[in-house]
């Protein structure tokens, strides 16, 4: 999976998500050069966040920066070309609640989709009014979890739009403007296929003490292990990030376990007293290269976390 972010130290967090990264591979594949006001433009986000989405798509070799602007390179071709679901604006309002519709079918998935709560809930946090998925099976759609099928006429308004076979997903978002019909869709099928298909889980280089971009990679990789549990990094030359739910929500990070960890180069197990996880039991890790302390990692158990209380009171430290 590719990485949301790619973090220098200091700053505010960047304002954008895996949709963002997905949407800009597919402007720059369809495009001329373009450049960075451009492509800002075509994203609805800020010149900063476009920036570092271009720095990333720079270090990973995706993208050839020429005179006239960043096109993709054949690397970032197969990064596109990797993720493997189509999408298109279509008329099915008899089934959905908004005045705008986008669909997006992902390939042989349907194993991967329970009942389509998860995907509807992705799509509203991504700015959809809502999201209907719907699964092959026996060559029709229908809803997962039942033997409901839907109507004969939504099908073959998506089967117009589409090849769909068994197996395959569709889920449609809805919304008042076609740019949040979009957002939500997308976004809940790149949460189903698992992210972006690049290297998100996959060092490509040993770990430099000077940079963090592997560090970060360590800690995506982490995260996705231990089920999505909260994960902390921070290494010693660089401020570190915090991780939930898949994105990055504080790049300038730090903790006393972090820094007691690197300090003593020893795994510590204990609640924190401190910070946004205080109360929580925290397991943080030293990480040694040729025998020296250069980062540690950490990880947040809150499994045993009950009730929106809790969940408020660490999002009100946040702040």
């Amino acid at each position: 999976m590719m990485r949301p972010y790619n973090i220098a130290s200091g700053g505010p967090a960047p304002k954008f998500t895996d949709y963002h990264l997905w949407k800009a591979l597919m402007i720059m594949s369809e495009t001329k050069p373009i450049g960075r006001k451009a492509l800002s433009i075509a994203l609805n986000l800020g010149e900063g966040s476009t920036r570092t989405i271009l720095d990333m798509f720079s270090e990973d070799n995706y993208i050839v920066v020429t005179k006239s602007g960043a096109v993709l390179s054949e690397r970032g071709k197969r990064a596109k070309d990797a993720v493997k679901m189509d999408v298109s604006i279509v008329n099915v309002s008899d089934l959905t609640i908004g005045a705008v519709n986008c669909a997006v079918k992902i390939r042989g998935v349907s194993k991967k989709v329970t009942y389509g709560c998860e995907e509807r809930d992705e799509a509203i946090k991504a700015g959809a009014t809502g999201a209907t998925t719907l699964v092959c099976s026996g060559s029709r759609l229908m809803f997962p979890g039942s033997e409901y099928l839907v109507s004969a006429s939504i099908e073959e308004a998506l089967k117009k739009e589409f090849r769909i076979g068994n197996g395959d997903v569709v889920i449609i978002g809805t919304a008042a403007d076609e740019e949040n019909a979009e957002k939500g869709a997308v976004s809940a099928a790149i949460r189903l296929i698992g992210g972006i298909k690049s290297h998100k889980s996959t060092l490509d280089v040993p770990f430099q003490r000077n940079s963090n971009k592997e560090l970060i990679s360590l800690a995506f990789t982490i995260h996705d292990l231990v089920g999505r549990l909260p994960v902390c990094a921070r290494s010693k030359d660089n401020l570190g990030i915090r991780i939930e739910d898949g994105r990055v929500i504080d790049n300038t990070y730090t903790g006393e376990v972090l820094e007691e960890a690197m300090e003593v180069g020893t795994t510590i197990r204990r609640v924190a007293t401190s910070g946004p996880y205080k109360g929580i039991k925290v397991i943080v890790a030293p990480l040694e290269v040729d025998n020296e302390v250069v980062a540690s990692v950490g990880v947040v158990d809150i499994r045993a976390l009950a009730g929106m209380d809790n969940l408020i009171r660490m999002r009100e430290n946040d702040e």
